[in-house]
């Protein structure tokens, strides 16, 4: 594996671990302790941090070294408003467009996704699912500026919750049926709620974890 991969790999890793409050606002990232976590030498940590520092997931502080930058909650919801503008044109657009083979291509992802149990199976379906909506929608730079946004999306935290599992299941079906009978307004707004309400439940996570509590 060549290092400019490792480097997308650990930086992918650490927003992950940021985004789902297992690193919180302020934590000291250590680059020796993420290279023993992960498996890498030091070089593509540093590389990645360098990137996320460009992102502002991150600090550079004297003395200290790298730490995660400060993270609010209206941070968090901002990023998944804007996630589910751009997924919500993208998925009224293929509601407009929809052929019938093309349904029957999202029904047959969506009912392999709904029969995985294991989280990692969840994770990728679900991926694959949303690429696939967001391919037929042609739109090339929409569909690169929300694979942007979803870096931040901590995908692992969903996939292992069983109340995001479920809805999960109610917004495809939902969204499928917005296809089936071309209703772009309709596909627009479920697919927007299927964000946002990621956002909520993220939020929720968030506090439960104290991650927003005043010092001691």
């Amino acid at each position: 594996m060549n290092r400019p991969q490792l480097a997308e790999e650990v930086a992918a890793e650490l927003r992950s671990r940021i985004m789902s409050g297992e690193l919180r606002p302020g934590a000291r990232i250590r680059l020796e302790e993420v290279a023993g976590r992960l498996g890498v030498s030091i070089t593509p940590v540093r590389e990645a941090l360098l990137t996320l520092r460009g992102e502002d997931m991150v600090e550079l502080q004297p003395r200290k070294g790298y730490v995660v930058a400060p993270l609010e909650r209206q941070d968090v919801l901002d990023l998944f408003q804007l996630q589910g503008d751009i997924a919500g044109e993208l998925a009224a657009r293929v509601a407009a467009r929809i052929t019938e083979a093309g349904l029957d291509q999202l029904i047959a992802a969506n009912r392999k996704l709904t029969r995985s149990r294991r989280a990692a199976d969840v994770e990728q379906l679900e991926y694959e699912f949303h690429r696939t909506i967001n391919r037929m929608a042609e739109a090339r730079k929409l569909s690169w500026f929300l694979h942007t946004a979803t870096r931040y999306t901590p995908a692992r935290f969903y996939a292992t919750d069983a109340g995001w599992r479920e809805g999960m299941r109610t917004a495809h079906d939902e969204l499928l049926a917005a296809f089936e009978s071309h209703d772009a307004d309709k596909a627009r707004t479920v697919m927007t709620r299927h964000f946002t309400d990621g956002a909520e439940r993220l939020v929720t996570h968030l506090e439960k974890l104290g991650v927003w509590d005043p010092p001691a």
